[in-house]
């Protein structure tokens, strides 16, 4: 079992500092002012360089969202760790990628795969032809890369930690998923059916892979390898945004189960298949005890010497 290594633990400072500093709303909050104050300063410091714009190449626009997305989410969860909860970011630890990292990443290729096999067998998935030339480097930068690491810091390294602290891991799983998808609600192509089922499929998904292995290095591996299988190599929509992948693909039959503009992941295939391993990790956490309680059923377990983290 891995341990829960990115645990918090507030000092012993006035109640004002533990409400105002420590809490994880408080956190949430200057986390949230410390990325967009880098994120504000690196756009504005392209801008002025003239890095930015529709004149510029694909490889350039991709190079400056990675820059502002980048910056502004490894910087803030730095601040945040070092600078607020004063402890190493071991859920970041480098030791962990090539081992987590990549089994999640080899992990999410085999999850979409099965999304589109199975759109496959139903008819719906189809191989026009083989596009060899694809400029596929920008892509892999952008819905990979920048997707993975700043999606991921945000939601499960930030939001869903934090409040699985305070809220218990239920109302971590809920809040955090329903921000995932509402975060995706205008996308090219978005409706709310597309916004819920990117919430349940990914948003829950994502949130449990974090909590059972307490590394953001499977979360992202996983996050970068279905948005790189799903536009890369197969040429469908991620999260409605139009990419050329190495496969020229279609895919027919209703919106339910083809996904529609938005792409496979408004299909009820991505929806099951998702939610069938999102059940496998719950059920080990279940079974490890893992499931944090609300704080103040924690209080009250202590108060009659209980157990309180499970």
């Amino acid at each position: 079992m891995v341990s829960n290594q990115s645990a918090f633990r507030p000092p012993l400072v006035p109640t004002w500092q533990r409400w105002l500093i420590y809490s994880p709303l408080a956190r949430i909050v200057i986390f949230a002012a410390v990325a967009f104050a880098v994120g504000y300063a690196v756009h504005g410091a392209l801008s002025s360089l003239g890095w930015l714009g529709n004149a510029v190449t694909p490889m350039q626009r991709a190079l400056d969202i990675l820059s502002i997305e980048l910056s502004s989410s490894v910087i803030g969860y730095l601040v945040l760790v070092y600078g607020v909860e004063r402890r190493s970011p071991r859920e970041l630890s480098l030791r962990a990628l090539p081992t987590y990292g990549l089994a999640w990443f080899f992990g999410g290729f085999l999850l979409f795969s099965t999304v589109v096999g199975v759109l496959w067998l139903c008819g719906s998935y189809h191989v026009l032809g083989v596009n060899a030339h694809v400029d596929w480097l920008p892509e892999v930068l952008v819905a990979g890369v920048s997707a993975g690491i700043g999606e991921e810091i945000i939601t499960r390294g930030v939001l869903f930690r934090l409040i699985e602290e305070g809220l218990g891991t239920w109302w971590a799983l809920a809040i955090s998923a329903v921000f995932f998808g509402g975060a995706h609600i205008f996308n090219p192509g978005a409706t709310l059916w597309s916004s819920a089922a990117i919430a349940i499929e990914a948003g829950i998904l994502l949130a449990l892979v974090f909590h059972v292995t307490r590394t953001l290095w499977a979360c992202i591996g996983l996050h970068a390898a279905w948005n790189i299988s799903q536009g890369t190599i197969y040429g469908i929509p991620v999260s409605g945004g139009d990419v050329k992948g190495w496969l020229q693909s279609t895919r027919t039959g209703p919106d339910w189960l083809s996904g529609g503009i938005f792409g496979a992941e408004a299909s009820v295939v991505a929806l099951a298949v998702c939610t069938s391993v999102s059940l496998v990790l719950l059920v080990i956490a279940i079974r490890r005890k893992s499931i944090v309680r609300p704080f103040w059923s924690r209080r009250v377990s202590a108060a009659y010497g209980a157990i309180p983290t499970s």
